[in-house]
């Protein structure tokens, strides 16, 4: 399963999303729906969630089905 090391400043989270394979930046989108949405549920505000994620995975969804469609 893909999972962003956020503790790694080697890595950007774009290059660790570019890196993952077409399954695993899907599992990693669901897994961050499935956060926000308990964060949402139980209003935690003292717990980091981080919106960017979502954006930098769907522009990588996006980029990637464009590819496949040019071939």
């Amino acid at each position: 399963m893909g999972q962003y090391a956020n503790f790694s400043d080697q890595y950007s989270l774009e290059e660790q999303v570019k890196n993952l394979a077409d399954e695993e930046l899907l599992d990693f989108w669901e897994e961050t729906q499935q956060l926000a949405k308990i964060l949402d549920q139980h209003e935690q505000t003292e717990l980091e969630y981080n919106p960017e994620y979502e954006r930098v995975i769907l522009q990588e969804l996006q980029y990637r089905t464009c590819c496949k469609s040019q071939f």
